[in-house]
């Protein structure tokens, strides 16, 4: 049976290695798929981004004005499936950079990126590693804490070390 409730969230991801850190304080709804799997859909607020720059032409100038308007308006997603041994995270973020993780304790896992382009708004998947660390999943009956740690590779090349922590608040 397929249950679901919306609640206050907090996701953050920290690079242990770097000089990153993000926090997304938002709402969730979280789908009870059985006992022990729950997906997670997570809406960021949306962003503005910098001016357009100058165009050769008024009307160009104005169809890239509503472009980004439509851009910064958009929201951000993320969807998560989580079950206490995986972790599979997708993001979707109107065609700009769109990622989907797979991590699994102990484990390589896949890392996809999409960036979009001036051409294309779809093109072929950058294709990266991660190392899963650890995986801890807390709450029950429901989700109440997932933290990730994890390493993202190229081939052998380390590209740093990340933690993301959801919070989701009862």
């Amino acid at each position: 049976m397929l249950t679901n409730y919306r609640k206050p969230v907090s996701l953050s991801l920290i690079s242990t290695d770097q000089p990153l850190s993000s926090v997304v304080e938002t709402a969730v709804t979280v789908y009870q798929k059985d006992q022990n799997r729950f997906h997670l859909l997570l809406s960021a607020p949306s962003f503005n981004e910098a001016e357009v720059v100058n165009s050769k032409s008024p009307e160009s100038t104005s169809r890239q004005e509503q472009d980004h308007a439509d851009l910064a308006s958009s929201p951000r997603q993320w969807w998560l499936e989580i079950a206490p041994e995986r972790v599979i995270m997708t993001h979707q973020g109107h065609g700009q950079v769109n990622y989907r993780h797979f991590w699994q304790q102990g484990a390589y896992g896949r890392t996809r990126y999409w960036l979009a382009n001036e051409s294309s708004q779809h093109n072929e998947p950058m294709r990266l590693h991660n190392f899963t660390r650890s995986l801890i999943l807390k709450g029950d009956p429901m989700p109440e804490q997932l933290r990730v740690e994890y390493e993202l590779l190229a081939g052998d090349v380390q590209l740093g070390s990340y933690i993301l922590n959801i919070e989701i608040k009862h």
